[in-house]
């Protein structure tokens, strides 16, 4: 039977009031090539670790799926798997997606003829893969099961030492105490392991587009140099994620692709705890429609798809990832009518040959660290809250003194609930008392593992020999942990070796083709653009920026992102002229850390969607587990702006 005879014995499925285009399986087709128009459905059931595991069966049974993806991996998630697997060798993946995400539904899974893809491998995906099998042989079910390896860099330290290797961000030379490397691996591994026939993909690191690009690449044959729809993947990955989709009623977007709250309107709120999680249909050409199942919570408009499109963005015009360098900058986002709950059309993407190099996140060691999180009550909580937290420095540090140990290296106060978090822009009460309550932060970081142990040990004894009103300590004793810090530089792709296995046998090793690269690796800021900022008509008014935009944020390493957009087209010039790089460098100034004389806040423009993106370097007081502050991964920047 003819290819296009297989796809008109599937015929076009309804979503509501719109039609959708033909689906396409090129393992259904017998591996002919795809008609013009033809669509594949994605969607992705987690964005990091410890997600919700109600996405999958909401999707498997009510999304309709060609692929069902699964996104884990931050430095964050890297940092402490690779803590996992130095207990024990059989340890550093994601267990919850075995035993959670994949264990109760795998006969249906295999039934459906759903493709799996997942990071989920982590440090240590072959005993990722072994663990799947065990499920799969338990279940009775004929799974082929995929490996992409080669990720994992740690046979090269010694060779790297004295390479002269510098961090891409602090320019700091390469640590000895490495812990662990890992490349970001592409999409390509994937798409190929789909074509041996993997039911099930699992690979180590890699960047979170290529479990979405993967998939596409397989199915439409794409190109090493279609750098459009290589960009445009890219783009469906990023808008299909889950992360953080349990925030759904709030404005900092929610579903990640959530809901709007405050301006959109109460009625969606009823939906959180059955929140529709995100589904993309793609056809070959290159374009998307973003969706969800029908009867779930969430909104998916144009403001909430936009929220998410600068999440953790950096240079919009020059995103660069293994099999594309992207050009976000033009891209527009279409609201469609006639979806229950809302869906989008994405377009506009641009690409570019991709880089001769792979990033690299490597983790070492760097002293220990615990946080004490104690609720405090009481007249003038906060500053009883402080005292407390200074009172315990000040007593461990004699205790120091007395056994020979160094100073702590950093350590950090906050009272939550007075607005530490907003400096100089916190709001006062006006009876100057401060709140009745409060929750002390007291993070502090040593070199010696004893230290901090000893710190752990005298927090209990302040709530009876020091200020009455310290309520306890939240979750027992502070847990003393290792410190590893992410360390990040450039690869060549030509000196890794990525290998591909199935249900556990070597099967090929993969040969990175390196025809359509380019040897350029550091991205040039594009200049701030504001001519036609001139003569702009003004009035008596004033609006906060929560009224006027759109606004999230996220971080990447030690540096935050803030993302702008306007709610209106009109509201863009005032926002450009008003929001620039100075204005947002001197608002957030007690949250920088300046190390030399340099430019902290760079603004770029996407005026595809009359947005602006900031990046705020040195802003996350370390980022990650190396952050002793309450918000390491910038989850509230976005509001502080507003």
């Amino acid at each position: 039977m003819s290819c296009a005879a297989l796809l008109g014995r599937r015929g076009p499925r309804l979503l509501g009031a719109a039609a959708r285009p033909p689906r396409w399986s090129r393992r259904r087709s017998g591996g002919c090539e795809p008609p013009a128009g033809a669509a594949v459905r994605i969607g992705c059931a987690s964005g990091f670790w410890g997600d919700t595991a109600a996405a999958v069966p909401q999707l498997l049974y009510g999304g309709k799926l060609d692929f069902l993806v699964f996104d884990y991996l931050s430095e964050v998630t890297m940092s402490l798997l690779t803590a996992a697997k130095a207990q024990s060798p059989v340890l550093g993946y994601t267990p919850d997606f075995v035993s959670a995400a994949v264990a109760p539904y795998i006969n249906d899974i295999h039934r459906k003829g759903v493709r799996v893809i997942s990071n989920a491998g982590g440090i240590n995906p072959l005993a990722c893969a072994a663990a799947l099998q065990e499920v799969a042989k338990k279940a009775d079910v004929d799974l082929k099961i995929a490996v992409v390896a080669g990720d994992d860099l740690m046979n090269e330290k010694e060779n790297l030492k004295g390479a002269g290797i510098t961090d891409l961000e602090s320019g700091k030379r390469f640590p000895e105490n490495i812990h662990s490397m890992n490349v970001y691996l592409g999409a390509r591994p994937i798409s190929r392991a789909l074509d041996l026939g993997a039911d099930i993909v699992v690979t180590g690191r890699c960047v979170d587009s290529g479990i979405v690009l993967g998939p596409l690449i397989h199915s439409f044959g794409w190109n090493r140099d279609e750098f459009d729809l290589l960009a445009a993947g890219r783009i469906f990955n990023y808008l299909n994620a889950i992360f953080l989709a349990l925030q759904v009623i709030s404005l900092n977007v929610v579903l990640n692709v959530q809901v709007e709250y405050s301006l959109t309107g109460m009625q969606y709120q009823t939906g959180r705890h059955n929140i529709g999680f995100p589904i993309v249909e793609c056809s070959s050409e290159g374009d998307f429609i973003l969706s969800k199942p029908p009867d779930t919570g969430g909104l998916i408009s144009f403001g909430t798809v936009a929220e998410q499109l600068v999440y953790e963005l950096g240079n919009p015009q020059r995103y660069l990832l293994p099999d594309v360098t992207c050009d976000f900058s033009e891209v527009s986002i279409t609201e469609i009518p006639g979806f229950d709950g809302g869906a989008v059309k994405v377009h506009g993407a641009k690409g570019s040959p991709p880089s001769m190099f792979y990033k690299v996140n490597a983790t070492y060691l760097d002293g220990f660290r615990a946080t004490a999180v104690c609720p405090v009550g009481g007249p003038k909580a906060v500053q009883k809250g402080k005292r407390t937290a200074e009172s315990i420095l000040q007593r461990t540090r004699l205790i120091f003194s007395q056994l020979g140990y160094e100073d702590y290296s950093a350590v950090n106060i906050q009272v939550l609930g007075s607005e530490d978090t907003y400096g100089p822009h916190a709001r006062r009460s006006i009876d100057g008392q401060g709140p009745r309550e409060a929750v002390i932060w007291l993070a502090v970081h040593h070199k010696q593992k004893e230290a901090v142990e000893i710190f752990s040990r005298e927090i209990a004894s302040a709530g009876t020999g020091m200020a009455p009103g310290l309520t306890g300590v939240v979750g027992g004793r502070p847990r003393v942990s290792p410190v590893l810090k992410p360390f990040f530089f450039y690869y060549p792709k030509s000196n890794v070796q990525i290998n591909l296995f199935l249900n556990g046998q070597h099967v090929e090793t993969f040969e990175e083709d390196l025809t359509f690269t380019s040897d350029e690796v550091v991205s040039v800021d594009p200049p701030e653009i504001s001519s036609e900022l001139k003569d702009l008509p003004s009035g008596p008014h004033t609006y906060r920026l929560e009224d006027l935009a759109y606004t999230r944020s996220g971080d990447k390493g030690n540096s935050a992102n803030i993302g702008v957009i306007a709610r209106h087209p009109l509201y863009y010039p005032y926002l450009k002229k008003t929001l620039t790089a100075q204005a947002l460098e001197d608002y957030f100034q007690h949250l920088l850390e300046r190390e030399k004389h340099e430019e902290l806040v760079t603004r770029y423009e996407l005026p595809g969607i009359h947005g602006l993106n900031f990046v705020l370097k040195n802003s996350l007081g370390g980022g990650g587990l190396a952050s002793l502050r309450s918000d390491p991964q910038a989850c509230i920047k976005a509001f502080i702006s507003m």
